[in-house]
């Protein structure tokens, strides 16, 4: 273990004062030892901490002793239904993730509804930004869109709170509704990727037709037939057996030539899922979960655990490829943040998802969380996963 390397622990418990205590405990015996190897106390700065919600009522206390047991560390972080280290998910259960870095404090800052990012021209300028958002945010994408153009380099990453009983998100705070992250400097070295979740089924379809989250035509042609006929199914369907066929339906929303799907290739970094969400069968038109514009590329898709697995081994095999190039340096730490609907389950067993990055990235200390929605460039993604790796001169 590198004196630049991140630590990480985490625990459940049904009493969150145990997990808490105990994560508190394995970070302050790895930088303990950490001293003890370099020879020099290792001043670590910022900290993530991701609940299940489980222990979302006791947000504030959970803050409050992490600021007591570990102080000197600005922490950020997020409620979700689950919530993920290096090879482990905690999926329905309580259960807490601590991640602390020690970066130079002047790398990053904190930002939060009542602390905005630095103005163009300030003494710090934001590169790229972490953000931890509510999904009941008016203009939530709007927002991560003013916010990429507040970086140097347009890159955000993150995702969305998920929780059955209380959303937050945590800048030194305990937050509700609107977003809050971290921005970090060009000395804070990173590599990022999106992995897909979905499979295309069709051909890539251009919407020549439409208005807000209606979808009348594709290619010309009413956009209902040819979701039909990329299904393959007999389009004089009762209402209730159309219902059905399509219940399980995704479409994928893409404006970049290079993001387009062809059967049976996959999905590009670039391209947006988002729910089927109704259907006129008698003008044949679709409703689907955003707005579009007509010249958007549209694909049919269908969630698959094959195509899952295969594209997330992909992306952590560039990461990996980039790290052994020799121009990023060491990896320090990482954040993974994948879809709700996704986890092990989705890829055939408890802690499959996180077992599949240790695979390749090794154990690394990794924290994370699953969204209701994920956050890349200035994007929101459904479905999807995204992987954050720090790096350190080697």
């Amino acid at each position: 273990m590198s004196p630049a390397s991140f630590v990480c622990a985490h625990a459940s418990h049904h009493d969150w004062h145990v997990a808490l205590a105990e994560c508190q405990s394995r970070i302050q015996g790895q930088i303990a030892a950490l001293a003890v190897q370099s020879g020099r106390n290792v001043d670590y700065t910022l900290g993530w901490c991701y609940l299940t919600d489980h222990y979302a009522p006791a947000a504030e206390a959970i803050l409050e002793a992490l600021h007591r047991h570990l102080p000197g560390i600005e922490w950020v972080g997020t409620v979700g239904i689950g919530v993920s280290a290096s090879g482990v998910e905690y999926i329905d259960e309580p259960a807490v993730v601590l991640m602390a870095a020690p970066l130079p404090r002047g790398s990053f800052r904190l930002f939060s509804g009542l602390q905005p990012l630095p103005a163009p021209g300030s003494e710090f300028t934001p590169h790229t930004a972490l953000v931890h958002a509510e999904a009941t945010t008016p203009d939530v994408q709007e927002l991560l869109q003013e916010l990429a153009e507040r970086t140097a380099t347009g890159y955000l990453f993150g995702g969305l709170a998920s929780a059955r009983n209380r959303t937050l998100h945590l800048a030194d705070n305990v937050f509700t509704g609107g977003l809050s992250g971290v921005a970090f400097g060009p000395e804070v070295g990173l590599i990022s990727r999106v992995t897909q979740g979905c499979q295309p089924i069709g051909p890539a379809r251009t919407i020549t037709q439409g208005e807000q989250d209606l979808v009348v035509s594709l290619d010309g042609r009413p956009a209902l037939a040819c979701v039909l006929e990329d299904l393959g199914v007999e389009a004089d369907l009762p209402d209730e057996e159309l219902a059905e066929v399509l219940s399980g339906t995704l479409v994928g929303l893409s404006t970049g030539a290079e993001d387009i799907a062809s059967t049976p290739g996959k999905f590009g970094p670039d391209t947006m899922v988002r729910h089927l969400v109704g259907v006129d069968p008698q003008a044949q038109i679709l409703a689907i979960g955003d707005n579009i514009e007509p010249g958007t590329q549209l694909t049919f898709c269908r969630r698959d655990p094959e195509a899952a697995r295969a594209d997330l081994l992909r992306i952590a095999k560039e990461v990996r490829a980039e790290l052994e190039d020799g121009a990023h340096g060491q990896l320090a730490g990482a954040l993974y943040v994948s879809c709700s609907g996704r986890g092990g389950p989705h890829f055939g067993g408890r802690d499959a998802e996180l077992q599949t990055l240790r695979s390749v990235l090794g154990d690394v200390p990794l924290a994370g969380f699953f969204a209701g929605g994920e956050i890349a460039r200035d994007h929101l993604y459904g479905y999807t996963g995204v992987l954050t790796v720090f790096t350190a001169p080697g």
